[in-house]
């Protein structure tokens, strides 16, 4: 089982090959070809790279899929006795990548 953790918008990923994950908004075009750095532990046919923090032998290639919002939040606030309260929503901006490789 190939599979790696990363460290990727202030998250800590368990990650494989050949499936996608949702991550905070990364700039780029759906279609482009990024490099992940910061790769915690990676585990290669049961060899197994661990960090210190970071591997630096192995980068992971990901493909941008789409960029998406996530789900809607509500966020109200009261303030008790001086009849004050708002409302306001709030939908996270994501990039779904699709892990194309992990190379050792």
């Amino acid at each position: 089982m190939n599979y790696a953790i990363i460290e990727a918008s202030g998250k800590q990923l368990w990650i494989e090959e050949g499936k996608f994950y949702d991550l905070n908004y990364i700039p780029g075009e759906p279609g482009d070809l990024i490099k992940l750095h910061k790769i915690l532990l990676v585990n290669n046919k049961n060899n197994i790279y661990i960090g210190h923090p970071c591997v630096t032998s192995i980068t992971i290639k990901a493909k941008i899929l789409r960029h998406m919002k996530g789900k809607k939040l509500t966020v109200f606030k009261i303030k008790p006795k001086k009849n004050n309260k708002s409302k306001q929503g709030h939908r996270q901006k994501l990039t779904r990548l699709l892990i194309e490789k992990i190379s050792t």
